[in-house]
């Protein structure tokens, strides 16, 4: 078995005779991930989606096509058109689009996010959004979700696709500077990797290490809350900052369901909120009575009248 098979392996997030949906661009890292899941015994079936963006599309999922007869692995293909007219992110539309397809089809999925990828992506929340969480990267497994490849580097993706001989399809929108994580991965990275060559890997291990954190972190929210969905403000206002601001984004995000990043930085308001209510953002709003401190959505707005 090969070191990468045997990184691939040890995250147990493809067991040998388990079933596993492989989302297959035809890319080095899908077509990487592909074949170490079925060498590794997983039940595989492939999905690939043609968005027909690029006049090399057909040709992406005849690739494909031919890559899983090759493999024994069944392959689903789903073809959609992005409306006229439509705005907003391209990148994150055709992510939407192919999660929600493979989401339709059940089980385990598995995306082929490489060590790369996770530096990219680190990089790229840490100029975006300020916090902590951005730094936590991908995670290993989300639910359905599972990143077999996390451990593995996208030369390394490239390097096993050459010594199996399995061709792959490379998407020239993935270098266009348009796109903010290609100005991560053109600029950013390789200006880093001048500075210190181990750059990409040392903030993938830092990402590691503080999900590590993170979790001593949720323990600490836990005792800090005791079970409870609100919190006294005397006894937030006795807490350390950085505690008091991950128990309000606990509270916030346990009353909205979604995620509420915003809200750990309101702490100094929500103090002064002796009583009353306050919009603190991503759809959370905090309430104070009697001195006591919960959250529930931000209720919608009225209709307007015509």
């Amino acid at each position: 078995m090969t070191d990468v098979e045997q990184r691939v392996r040890a995250t147990g997030l493809l067991p040998a005779g388990e079933s596993v949906l492989v989302l297959l661009s035809g890319g080095r890292d899908s077509v990487c991930l592909l074949d170490v899941a079925v060498r590794l015994g997983a039940r595989v079936r492939a999905l690939h989606v043609n968005y027909g963006l690029r006049p090399e599309s057909d040709g992406d999922e005849a690739h494909c096509a031919a890559l899983c007869e090759r493999l024994g692995a069944p392959l689903e293909v789903e073809r959609v058109r992005r409306p006229d007219g439509a705005g907003g992110n391209l990148q994150a539309w055709a992510r939407d689009v192919r999660l929600g397809a493979a989401a339709r089809r059940g089980g385990t999925v598995a995306v082929a996010h490489t060590a790369t990828d996770q530096a990219e992506t680190v990089l790229l929340r840490l100029a975006a959004s300020p916090g902590r969480r951005g730094l936590l990267g991908m995670s290993p497994r989300s639910g359905h979700l599972v990143r077999p490849l996390l451990g593995v580097t996208r030369a390394e993706t490239a390097r096993w696709c050459l010594d199996h001989g399995l061709a792959w399809r490379d998407d020239a929108s993935n270098a266009d500077l348009a796109f903010a994580r290609a100005r991560v991965r053109e600029g950013l990275v390789p200006a880093l990797r001048a500075v210190d060559a181990r750059a990409e890997a040392n903030v993938v291990r830092t990402a590691a290490l503080l999900r590590e954190e993170a979790e001593v972190l949720d323990v600490v929210v836990e005792t800090a809350l005791a079970g409870r969905d609100r919190i006294a403000l005397e006894h937030l206002e006795a807490l350390p900052p950085a505690l008091g601001r991950l128990v309000v984004r606990r509270l916030a995000e346990a009353a909205t369901g979604g995620l509420c990043g915003r809200a750990g930085a309101r702490l100094p308001d929500l103090l002064a909120l002796r009583d009353g209510a306050l919009d603190v953002g991503d759809g959370a709003r905090a309430v104070v009575e009697e001195g006591v401190l919960r959250f529930e959505r931000t209720p919608p707005l009225p209709a307007r009248s015509e």
